[in-house]
């Protein structure tokens, strides 16, 4: 009998105690995650800001430098279509 009553006041603080240690895991998975998700773009922005990747990202707009001339290609895959022997 005594051996039910402690083990009947032992159980609630053990379930606990397991509950916040998969709390806890869960949490450091997640800032772990997190972490990693921080660092990424923390390089994306820092290529971003470079002058190279932000002329990249001009020219893909269609922009051109002061003195340049913007030519439009069109018809690419057909040529190659046609000559591709």
């Amino acid at each position: 009998m005594v051996v039910v009553v402690v083990g009947y006041l032992y159980y609630r603080p053990l379930s606990n105690w397991f509950a916040m240690r998969r709390a806890l895991a869960q949490s450091t998975a997640q800032v772990h995650t997190l972490r990693v998700e921080k660092a990424s773009l923390e390089r994306d922005v820092v290529q971003a800001t470079s002058l190279a990747q932000l002329e990249r990202s001009a020219r893909q707009l269609g922009l051109v430098r002061p003195g340049e001339r913007l030519f439009i290609v069109k018809g690419i895959p057909q040529w190659r279509r046609a000559h591709a022997r």
